[in-house]
């Protein structure tokens, strides 16, 4: 097809007979076919492959409802509030943060902002984050190994999953995902020539990534700074200096925002979720920093130090292939380790500054310190984690099968590609038995094609008539397993603050509920595909009950349902918040129902000190809030000592009235 800016001027000689039919020129050509000189197959297999992946990651997506009720929630308050947008609140009255920092809901809300709040609006932005993420990781690939090793990669990233899973919720992982990525691509554009400028804007996007889920994002810093330090082509001082240069940029990028919080006036702004004393970087050092690696209090579900968290299983180097992580991220681990290790075998006499071995080294140890901290921090740890894993392990396989194809004349190229094989077939059998009423006969399809491909591989790379052969059980080793829970998680529901990949999913927390109105809060009905009744869960295995935290917290647990009754008193209010409750899960989700703001005593996992009962007393003195809801998630005298101090004066001072089956205080007159 070809448009008028396609066609050449029009000049006066005579006609000229129709030229033969070709491929269309121009414009239209470069992006059906990609530019000269590529190969034929490039442009089309990528472009299949984000057609397919932003299938998977839109289709049905509103069958999920609001998700994390928790972010949704925070979000519905972004649209009505732009000082809750800045600050990340739960509520637009602007009394606690989040407990993260707020870089994944300015994005979402933005979004939300633009096309109205609903159920598509809260989980569309992570759908497209990770089709982003995938063209973005085979652009990076693609740089460093050629087209082939970066469609294996964006392949493998779109079709892990607990990648499905994520990018189709509203947790801040989807956006984390993406700028680590990003963050890779200018990683790798900055070894061509040494240049300091990508080197700053990779320590930009590990900046914004720090603003979405803090210390987590640092953990690609030591593959980032060591591909540097190898590979690139200047001396060791300039090398250095740009090292400098970038990580200045990364303090820039997220110390504006640490900086604005900590200035701001504490009584001007909402308390800092997740913090013990109302600060942005005691939260990053603490809740969100050691908190997580060493165990302790605050982290809702982690034992304090303990060797077995409440939700990741025992920690040791095997915990990524466990019960809890394997059917999330593992499916191709065996093989990316063995890619990497082969690769830098077969990369071993190359020069310093050879890409392909520094994008060996980047994914490699991006994948050896993530997976690392993951397998033995003894902090609150969830399985979802792991998809901060899943670019690297599609990056290493990728690569990986690439050279070892393209050197296959030699017995250890073909060793490695082999062993790949044989181990994903082995593994992903393993895998598959953990779910046995789950496509029964895929194990065994997969453990044959990867015992077959690994014998051809060996064997056969002189018999040009197998090849065809040999391709299609490596692909079906590779790809089948993981393909398979991919749509299987595509297809069920997720809801809660911890959900899970697979046939047969589950999620603790607020989740779907029949008291949200459909297209946005305030309605009657439940946002389309939301599971009736309030259900938290996907599927029928899901939990619904409410689950309190190691340190007695609740936040985590299920949210306790609005009645219609309690849906349409809270909707009638016009005070600055609605009602207040115990716990993050409870006010979210009324604030869901309703369209109000709901204080949420004690923050996420209702051990937070905020509001304190002083506070408390000053905004019902003027009638800034017009009832307290007992039984909320952080359990009153369980939880803070601020929230116990809070239901002991409401309880004192106060009559009870029961609505629907809640038992409610009314602080106004």
């Amino acid at each position: 097809m070809t448009t008028l800016l396609d066609r050449p001027a029009r000049t006066l000689e005579p006609p000229a007979a129709d030229p033969p039919p070709g491929p269309p020129p121009g414009r239209l050509r470069r992006l059906v076919r990609g530019p000269a000189g590529q190969a034929a197959y490039v442009r089309p297999a990528a472009l299949a492959m984000l057609a397919g992946t932003a299938l998977l990651y839109l289709w049905n997506l509103t069958a999920s409802g609001y998700g994390n009720s928790f972010y949704a929630a925070a979000e519905l308050a972004g649209t009505q509030s732009w000082k809750a947008w800045l600050f990340g609140s739960l509520d637009a009255g602007n009394a606690i943060t989040v407990d993260k920092p707020p870089g994944a809901l300015w994005v979402a809300t933005a979004f939300a902002r633009l096309f109205g709040f609903s159920s598509f609006t809260v989980l569309a932005p992570q759908a497209f984050m990770g089709i982003a993420a995938v063209g973005l990781l085979y652009l990076t690939v693609k740089r460093v190994a050629g087209p082939a090793a970066g469609l294996i990669a964006g392949s493998a990233l779109a079709l892990t999953p607990v990648a499905v899973l994520m990018f189709r919720f509203n947790n801040p992982d989807a956006l984390l995902v993406l700028l680590m990525v990003t963050a890779a691509y200018f990683v790798v554009r900055s070894l061509e020539k040494a240049s300091a400028r990508w080197l700053a804007l990779a320590g930009v996007a590990i900046g914004f990534a720090f603003l979405t889920k803090m210390g987590q994002a640092l953990l690609v810093l030591p593959a980032f700074t060591l591909v540097y330090l190898i590979a690139a082509p200047t001396s060791l001082r300039r090398r250095l200096l740009h090292l400098v240069g970038a990580l200045g940029a990364l303090i820039v990028s997220a110390g504006w925002y640490v900086a604005l919080v900590e200035l701001w006036p504490a009584s001007s702004r909402p308390y800092i979720g997740g913090s013990t004393n109302n600060s942005l970087l005691e939260l990053a050092l603490g809740y969100n920093g050691l908190g997580r690696l060493l165990g302790g209090s605050g982290n809702g579900g982690g034992g304090g130090g303990s060797t077995n968290t409440g939700f990741g299983g025992s920690t040791g180097i095997t915990r990524m292939f466990g019960s809890a992580f394997g059917t999330e991220i593992s499916w191709l681990l065996p093989a990316a380790l063995i890619a990497l290790v082969g690769g830098l075998w077969l990369t071993r006499r190359a020069p310093r500054t050879d890409l392909f071995r520094a994008g060996l080294v980047l994914w490699g140890g991006w994948l050896l310190v993530t997976a690392g901290v993951f397998s033995f921090m003894s902090g609150t740890i969830h399985p979802y984690y792991a998809v901060a894993l899943a670019p690297a392990i599609g990056g290493l396989v990728g690569m990986g099968v690439v050279i070892a194809w393209k050197q296959r004349a030699a017995l250890a190229a073909r060793i490695t590609l082999a062993a790949m094989v044989l181990a994903t077939g082995v593994w992903d059998y393993v895998l598959l038995g953990r779910t046995s009423d789950f496509l029964p006969w895929a194990k065994y399809v997969v453990l044959a094609a990867g015992v077959l491909a690994g014998l051809l591989v060996l064997v056969g790379q002189r018999v040009r008539r197998v090849l065809p052969a040999v391709v299609l059980a490596v692909v079906v080793s590779l790809g089948l397993g993981s393909t398979a829970y991919a749509a299987a998680t595509a297809a069920q529901t997720h809801n809660g603050s911890i959900p899970t990949s697979g046939p047969s999913s589950s999620a603790m927390g607020g989740g779907g509920g029949g008291t949200r109105g459909a297209g946005g809060p305030g309605g009657s009905g439940a946002p389309t595909g939301t599971p009736p009744n309030g259900a938290n869960g996907s599927t029928s295995s899901s939990s619904s009950s409410s689950t309190s935290s190691a340190d007695g917290g609740g936040g985590m647990g299920g949210d306790a349902s609005a009645s219609s009754e309690l849906t349409a008193l809270l909707s009638n209010t016009t005070t600055t918040w609605a009602a207040a409750t115990s716990g993050s899960q409870s006010a979210a989700s009324l604030e869901l129902a309703t369209g109000k703001s709901v204080i949420a005593i004690g923050g996420f996992s209702g051990t937070d000190d905020a509001p304190t009962l002083a506070q408390f007393k000053q905004w019902v003195a003027e009638g800034k809030i017009s009832y307290y809801i007992s039984g909320g998630q952080g359990g009153g005298r369980d939880g803070s000592s601020a929230a116990s101090e809070i239901q002991s004066w409401v309880e004192s001072n106060y009559t009870a009235t029961t609505v629907g089956s809640t038992t409610v205080y009314k602080l106004v007159s």
